[in-house]
């Protein structure tokens, strides 16, 4: 079979009208959604540059952190198992699956798989298919290219490159399902089709977003449910992380969630946010931190790339992303990059090989990456060095080699010029003059000899008359002042906030609060009921007739709620595959994004209840209601419980073709039951 190069892949994707109109429709989508979630947060940029310090934090002293970190985890009943490069990783995964089985030796085992680019980068699917076992993708989209025997192509919508009939026609072709192009069709399909591999699973597998080294927390940050489900349903559980994820403390995950949701999905908050922190209910629980060339990375002039939170916001205002798409991205040797656009010419050359240096020129250096990066990584600059070859290699300790052919003598002399005059400020202005009193009587470009290469679908601007800054000074009062104070080339990092109370009680809540908290629950598809503790029974009962609800999982201590009130539904704690609503109370709500708080609590209060059923219902004091996620990630009972997870309106997924669709693997609906009485606390 023929190698397909680079050049060959990107002219096939340019031509592919079909992806073409995708990546234009997600572009167009993605941009204008995390604009409009940024502009809900008005120090979005101090933020931006606050993220940017913990991050370098962490990188600079990785060890430390590390070290910290797994001595924490491990305190917390979880085993770690370190890897250092993907052979090991993959080993890793199939011993712990072999050791922790019930089934007879040599018995393949099922594995129920939530999205994680670190197992696309160390290819553990087609190990553990090749070792006999059978591995089912769980999100939408990830299941979608997983059945085209495909690479994510992006990474967070993997099926960014396929239109709804083309999903159709697959799940017609694959699934034996009637054939149709309605998203809401297709995504109960997939549904309904997974569902079973969740309850049969023997080992659930994950990512990890973010590791905390205070408390030893795994933060899962996931829309659809079905990570939550492979992390707590499967009796094994094994979480894969790159050992650069971690946050030193739950301020530091307050502060990343503020920007990972906006600029990954345009959300002020995910729809589930996982913080687990040890095993419950008897369930084994592994995580494999995986170097796999990131300590060789951090050493490099490289080092900012490891700051990357993997929300995919360069991939949207790529112009190259734009036009190629995630599977345009191709190594020298033909392989497909696991990471692509902006983040990935740099990422996949430094982990995995400098055949993917390549990747690097695939860049018009606009800088619209970094100004979207909400960790601020200075993308053109680290792509200048890939292209350069200035950095410590692989495993070689080789610097990338370039290979590019030799260019013509007449090419490389003027590089030379240029390069000088670029670099003496007089020499420069005065050339930009002479360029464009000499460009005057020239047609409106200047074409390029094809022996460049770049002749073939560029041209060379015809020079200004008259140089960009002298025109810029031209235009502007004469009082406007310099942005920065003299010397000062970029703005100085903010001082530290000042630190609020360590644990700030319930107060009495203003209806302001109640308001926004209705509010934003709404805007996400949830629905709110404000009620007196009086009548709490009765409405509730009164819902559940009107749903015709019948069997229930309950949780048993509900503030205001007593079993006795719910009997006529056959309220269990457990949960029945039959119940069609699950009840539960919740620590906190948080009034800024219309989020619920709710800690795991042992088998009379189960996460589970939240989860599984098709309805969610949720009694919320409205005196435990706080301002916003930071508040919340100083009470006590977010770090002490074994898992908490926060609950941002009903699942959801926008995996096909950008459509959001209420309602894939979690619950369809959410309902809060707002207690309006401050004599329930």
């Amino acid at each position: 079979m023929l190698k397909t190069s680079f050049r060959e892949k990107v002219r096939s994707q340019i031509a592919d009208t079909s992806l073409q109109a995708a990546l234009d429709a997600n572009t167009e989508r993605r941009v204008r959604a995390r604009i409009n979630a940024w502009a809900s947060l008005p120090d979005w940029q101090e933020r931006r540059q606050r993220t940017h310090a913990v991050r370098a934090e962490i990188i600079a002293h990785l060890d430390e952190y590390l070290e910290k970190f797994i001595a924490r985890v491990q305190g917390n009943g979880i085993q770690v198992h370190p890897a250092s490069n993907a052979a090991e990783a993959v080993r890793l995964v199939l011993e712990i699956a072999k050791n922790s089985s019930t089934q007879a030796p040599g018995e393949p085992l099922l594995f129920a798989k939530a999205k994680s680019m670190v197992s696309e980068e160390i290819e553990l699917n087609h190990a553990l298919e090749a070792a006999g076992h059978q591995v089912f993708e769980t999100d939408l989209g990830e299941f979608i290219v997983q059945l085209r025997g495909e690479r994510p192509a992006h990474i967070i919508t993997p099926a960014v490159h396929l239109r709804r009939q083309q999903v159709g026609q697959l799940f017609h072709e694959k699934l034996g399902s009637p054939y149709t192009d309605d998203v809401r069709v297709l995504t109960d399909t997939a549904r309904a089709r997974l569902r079973q591999v969740f309850f049969s699973a023997d080992v659930g597998l994950s990512g990890v977003n973010f590791g905390v080294v205070e408390t030893g927390s795994l933060v899962i940050v996931s829309n659809e449910g079905n990570a939550r489900m492979c992390a707590s349903l499967p009796p094994v559980h094994i979480a894969l992380m790159g050992l650069e994820r971690m946050l030193p403390n739950l301020d530091d995950l307050a502060l990343c969630l503020s920007l990972l949701p906006r600029s990954a999905a345009g959300q002020k908050l995910s729809v589930y946010t996982q913080l687990i922190q040890r095993p419950e209910g008897g369930q084994q629980k592994h995580l494999i931190l995986l170097d796999n060339g990131r300590f060789r990375l951090r050493n490099s002039p490289l080092k900012e790339a490891l700051y990357c939170i993997r929300c995919g916001s360069c991939l949207n205002v790529c112009p190259v992303f734009r036009e190629i798409g995630g599977h345009g991205y191709l190594g020298a040797d033909g392989s497909s990059a696991p990471y692509s656009g902006p983040i990935g010419s740099v990422i996949s050359p430094g982990l995995l090989g400098d055949h993917f240096s390549q990747l690097a020129q695939a860049s018009t250096l606009c800088g619209a990456c970094k100004q979207a990066c909400p960790v601020d990584i200075d993308l053109p600059k680290l792509l200048l060095r890939v292209r350069a070859g200035g950095y410590s290699g692989l495993s070689n300790n080789q610097a990338v080699s370039q290979t590019s052919p030799p260019q013509p003598f007449f090419l490389t002399t003027g590089l030379k010029a240029y390069s000088r005059m670029a670099t003496h400020p007089g020499l420069f202005k005065f050339a930009q003059k002479l360029a464009g009193l000499l460009s005057l009587p020239l047609p409106g470009f200047i074409p390029l000899p094809a022996a460049t290469g770049w002749g073939f679908s560029r041209d060379l601007p015809k020079p200004a008359a008259s140089p960009f800054r002298e025109r810029y000074r031209l235009s502007q009062p004469a009082q406007v002042p310099d942005i920065y104070p003299a010397g000062q080339m970029e703005p100085a990092l903010p001082e530290p906030a000042a630190s609020r109370p360590e644990k700030p009680g319930f107060e009495q809540v203003p209806a302001e609060k109640i308001e926004s908290f209705s509010r934003e629950l709404a805007a996400v598809g949830g629905f709110v009921y404000v009620v007196g503790a009086a009548e709490l029974a009765g409405r509730l009962s009164g819902f559940l007739r009107e749903r015709s609800i019948e069997h229930i999982q309950m949780w048993a201590g509900i503030p205001g709620l007593e079993w006795d009130d719910l009997v006529d539904f056959d309220p269990v704690p457990g949960f029945q595959p039959q119940a069609q609503a699950g009840i539960t109370g919740a620590l906190a709500g948080i009034a800024e994004t219309g989020t619920l708080v709710l800690p795991a609590g042992g088998d009379h209060q189960p996460l589970s209840a939240s989860l599984l059923p098709a309805i969610h219902i949720a009694v919320l004091p409205a005196s435990r209601l706080l301002t916003s996620l930071e508040q919340v990630m100083r009470l006590p009972q977010v770090a002490s419980a074994p898992a908490t997870v926060l609950i941002t309106g009903p699942s959801r997924t926008a995996d096909i073709e950008m459509t959001l669709t209420i309602g894939v693997h979690g619950p369809k609906e959410l309902h809060v039951f707002l207690v309006d009485d401050e004599a329930i606390k």
